[in-house]
């Protein structure tokens, strides 16, 4: 999974491809680079941010996700937390939904359920605002588990199709260094039965994780140790570096 943030603020490459030419244009590079996926997303989630309105957020992922829908050869994900930006995203084209706030709304559950799409069901502990200061205790593992076991009978429940529903950790998201380096190498533990995506994608555990290495060269070692650990989906920036690494030990 390629990753396309249209803002101005994300942690790694926010500002890049703010106007509509440069958000098409890196999103063909992935395609080239051997993305399976393109997750755009209009709102940053990194430690200490703050929600856009969601006005700012629709004129930053629509338009580009209108226009790369028609032309793209691989699936468009919309990575949203706003139920509102969700329903407009597919009806211009996207066809998979990535919510931090695994599907805790209700109505981002109607939406899936009334479009029949696919959706990333993400563990948060806490807040984008919080994630730098409140992190887990205890058995991170045993808890992230219990969350999405949770979340996915609420999908379930709710008639999300089981073959639509993929699971996040969410590593990064209110974890340890440590803690994020247990979810990286135990993909498996949170499910056998539905896919697992793992973005370990230029994230701070990985100076902890990886010393010596710089946040590019880190990411590639940690998508090979999960993708060797049973992660099935890998959302990174570096799509060609990425699958360099992961074809050079295949």
């Amino acid at each position: 999974m390629g990753i396309l943030n249209v803002t101005p603020d994300s942690f790694s490459d926010g500002g890049r491809f703010l106007s509509k030419e440069e958000a098409i244009k890196h999103a063909f590079e992935l395609e080239d680079a051997g993305a399976d996926i393109i997750d755009i997303g209009g709102e940053s989630t990194r430690p200490g941010s703050h929600a856009v309105p969601l006005k700012v957020e629709m004129e930053r992922v629509i338009p580009v996700i209108r226009e790369l829908s028609s032309s793209a050869c691989v699936p468009i994900s919309v990575d949203t937390n706003k139920h509102e930006v969700a329903k407009a995203a597919i009806e211009a084209g996207a066809c998979m939904l990535n919510d931090i706030c695994g599907l805790s709304d209700p109505k981002m559950i109607g939406v899936a359920v009334d479009h029949d799409v696919p959706v990333v069901i993400m563990h948060m502990h806490g807040t984008p605002e919080t994630l730098g200061t409140d992190t887990m205790s205890g058995n991170v593992l045993e808890q992230v588990k219990y969350y999405l076991n949770e979340r996915i009978e609420a999908a379930l429940d709710a008639g999300i199709r089981r073959e639509n529903i993929v699971v996040d950790p969410g590593i990064g998201f209110g974890k340890t260094p440590q803690q994020d380096m247990e979810i990286l190498r135990n993909p498996r533990y949170f499910t056998e039965e539905y896919p697992v995506l793992i973005g370990p994608s230029r994230k701070r555990f990985l100076s902890t994780g990886f010393p010596g290495l710089d946040r590019e060269e880190a990411t590639a070692e940690a998508s090979i140790v999960t993708s060797k650990a049973g992660a099935d989906i890998i959302r990174v920036h570096d799509v060609a570096k990425i699958m360099n690494a992961l074809n050079s030990v295949r």
